[in-house]
């Protein structure tokens, strides 16, 4: 009871302490990244923050588990340089024990990745979506600042009007360039609104004039109206056949068994299962020498995380070129590591209880040295 308390304390303190680490380092990183993208006009500046907020939320599965293999890691390396390690193995409790008092104060987290990832994962990921289709699909008059000349979005017309306080979609002094192949045209107008019919948006201008001028024959029509409609963006909706895969629930992918939509399945349980198999791989890269000076086990167990990583992330391309079934790519890589973790703790083990008998006194009462 002591053993089970006392390392279930250790680890949930040091797996406390890892995750606020890792969750400051990468809020920070996608802060800078995120007011880039803001800077560089892919982003709208009022949305930087819900938007860091869902890929917060889409990159939590991955810190938590990066987070228990380094408390796993991190706990029983300093066990290791202490020489508590040594004192439990010699009363007779082997590394196997460790599993139990591991898996029940990781259990929570475990959910929690398996959770997020099946669930939080997609949701954040259909948002993120909509917000950067949304700014990137707006109008052209919403892009339009008072008092500057501005372009379409393609490039074809040019904008300048000056916006009235009371409502945002009525401005003055409209000035509209356009060209459409050979032909350049200049509307002005004295007022203008815009006007929604269906999912078109008009711009309706009132009491202007409009100059057309043919680049290769070098005619002009000159045409004054009382009132004049523009077509300035017609939105789609963009349909769930259209999503990426990443932005659709689990059950959908489900139903919808193509090689994209199994890909990213097996990328999401791969996520889970990789977690477990890090937990059980700790316990075994843990061991170290308590008299050496230097302890290269989290380095080791960083690289280790990232080989897996990379493997989870290739195990998505196998089944998405259609090389693997979805069931071989996650049998095949996260039967082998769980079977690599199993063998790495019994040869552990073994090694300790081999040391120990050696260590053992000799019935002529001297002790035979490890």
């Amino acid at each position: 009871m002591l053993f089970d308390s006392t390392l279930r304390r250790d680890l949930a303190r040091t797996f406390g302490v890892t995750l606020v680490v890792i969750l400051t380092i990468v809020l920070t990183m996608l802060l800078i990244q995120t007011l880039g993208k803001a800077a560089g006009g892919s982003v709208a500046p009022q949305d930087v923050l819900l938007l860091m907020g869902y890929t917060g939320l889409s990159y939590l599965p991955i810190m938590l588990a990066l987070s228990l293999f380094i408390a796993v890691v991190a706990t029983l390396s300093r066990m290791y340089r202490e020489s508590e390690m040594t004192i439990w193995f010699a009363s007779g409790v082997g590394l196997q024990r460790f599993v139990g008092p591991i898996l029940r104060m990781g259990t929570p987290a475990l959910l929690a990745v398996l959770v997020l990832i099946l669930v939080a994962w997609p949701w954040s990921n259909q948002n993120s979506e909509q917000l950067r289709e949304r700014y990137e699909k707006r109008s052209d008059l919403s892009r339009v600042a008072p008092g500057q000349f501005t372009p379409s979005q393609d490039g074809s017309r040019v904008f300048f009007i000056d916006r009235d306080s009371l409502d945002s979609r009525v401005g003055r002094n409209v000035f509209v360039l356009s060209e459409q192949g050979s032909s350049e045209s200049v509307t002005t107008s004295h007022r203008g609104q815009i006007q929604f019919q269906g999912a078109d948006r008009f711009l309706v201008l009132d009491q202007g004039q409009r100059n057309e001028v043919n680049k290769d024959s070098g005619e002009k029509v000159l045409a004054r109206f009382e009132q004049y409609r523009v077509l300035v963006d017609s939105q789609t909706v963009r349909t769930d056949d259209e999503l990426p895969p990443k932005a659709l629930n689990s059950l959908d992918l489900l139903n919808k068994p193509t090689a994209s939509n199994l890909a990213e399945l097996t990328w999401r349980l791969g996520l889970f299962f990789g977690a477990f198999n890090l937990m059980l791989l700790g316990v075994g890269m843990s061991a170290t020498d308590p008299r050496r000076a230097s302890n290269w086990n989290l380095l080791f167990a960083l690289l280790t995380f990232v080989v897996y990583y990379n493997l989870i992330n290739l195990s998505q391309s196998w089944v998405a070129n259609k090389g693997v079934s979805m069931w071989e790519a996650l049998a095949g890589l996260h039967g082998g590591a769980l079977a690599l973790a199993l063998a790495l703790i019994w040869w552990r083990d073994n090694a300790n209880r081999l040391c120990l008998q050696r260590s053992r006194p000799s019935p002529s009462g001297s002790v035979t040295p490890a």
